[in-house]
């Protein structure tokens, strides 16, 4: 029985590396914490499927969890290209009002951020 046991663990553990190496389909973000005084999520831009139109009404830090190139395409068109390394911090304030932009990853591997946006400044 014991046995049994052991390799339906193994199996297990299997499943949940080889799922976790997939490389996720779709942009998008995932709400990792929320108050009133901050928002965090991690978002995930995959290659040529931008995050949809949005908005920042707050400065936010944001932290790669891989490195690459971030583009922000603006609604008027303009673009900025941001370089990223894993694990360092960077800082963008909040969209000027009325301003509206997609975020497309400059790269073939998808865009793995943490985004830390204040709630209220002071």
């Amino acid at each position: 029985m014991r046995i049994l046991f052991d390799r339906a663990v193994l199996a297990s553990a299997a499943l949940l590396l080889a799922s976790s190496a997939v490389s996720p389909q779709s942009s998008g973000r995932v709400t990792q914490f929320e108050n009133d005084d901050v928002k965090v999520w991690k978002t995930t831009v995959v290659p040529n499927a931008p995050v949809s139109m949005h908005r920042h009404d707050h400065a936010r830090v944001v932290i790669p969890l891989t490195s690459g190139i971030l583009k922000i395409v603006q609604d008027s068109g303009a673009t900025e290209s941001h370089q990223w390394e894993a694990g360092k911090a960077y800082w963008l304030p909040a969209d000027p009002p009325g301003r509206l932009h997609v975020d497309v990853a400059g790269g073939d591997k998808p865009m793995e951020v943490m985004v830390v946006e204040l709630e209220k400044t002071k």
